[in-house]
């Protein structure tokens, strides 16, 4: 099965929200935090370019207003053309100022992820991960530790994408296992979730630029596709 993706940064994003629908302008209207507000304007550009690019329409302000993304009750995202729901499945997730999502054929599970590299504390590991995968980094040198957990925590988040759960269930629940630690390293590899309620997500993961990249879906996905980025057809003034 086939499966695009899109990355976006916080320069990406126009100024304006004339790309926003009526509903998405009001809810952030309502969020006063500026660093919330500029998390959900990524996240949103991301997934409104991604979604013009998937289904070859126009990118114009007007035409990524009428695309509206909207929460379900559990958190994840649905997609609306026009007031309808539309025949796909959408993910999304972002850190610091990139954004990543996600798109996939109708009534796929799917679920991605973006996490940086960075130090984690010996309590987070104890904490989050399983005794499987504590022992996976322990067979590694410290080096390549930051990226192990990088990309087991974002498979983690990942996979409970997919159970359309979020971190309402415990990391624990899900066991992510990484076929080859020194692939991965920009190109898709592939890794496997197993969660305990007795399912397997197969998946890929990808690592650039300090920033671990995973992808998971059901039924199994081929690597993932880049979709292509073309130019926006307006300015950012």
């Amino acid at each position: 099965m086939d499966v695009y993706w899109l990355e976006q940064t916080e320069r990406d994003v126009p100024d304006g929200n004339g790309w926003l629908s009526g509903q998405e302008a009001g809810f952030l209207d309502g969020l006063h935090i500026a660093q919330r507000r500029s998390h959900w304007r990524l996240g949103r550009w991301t997934a409104k370019r991604a979604l013009a690019i998937y289904s070859h329409s126009a990118d114009s302000l007007p035409a990524l207003a009428r695309i509206e993304i909207r929460r379900t009750p559990c958190g994840a995202p649905d997609v609306y053309f026009d007031d309808k729901p539309a025949a796909l499945t959408l993910s999304l997730s972002h850190r610091g100022d990139k954004a990543i999502c996600a798109v996939a054929p109708p009534a796929t599970e799917l679920g991605c992820d973006l996490e940086m590299v960075e130090p984690r504390s010996n309590a987070f590991i104890a904490d989050y991960f399983t005794v499987e995968e504590q022992a996976l980094v322990g067979r590694h040198p410290a080096a390549d530790r930051p990226r192990i957990l990088a990309a087991l925590w974002s498979g983690k988040e990942s996979a409970l994408k997919a159970l359309r759960a979020g971190l309402l269930l415990d990391t624990r629940c899900v066991i992510v296992g990484l076929e080859d630690i020194s692939s991965g390293i920009r190109e898709w590899s592939p890794l496997q979730v197993r969660y305990t309620g007795g399912r397997t997500f197969q998946g890929w993961w990808h690592h650039a630029d300090g920033m671990v990249r995973t992808l998971v879906a059901a039924p199994p996905p081929a690597p993932p596709i880049l979709l292509m980025n073309r130019p926006a057809t307006f300015s950012h003034a």
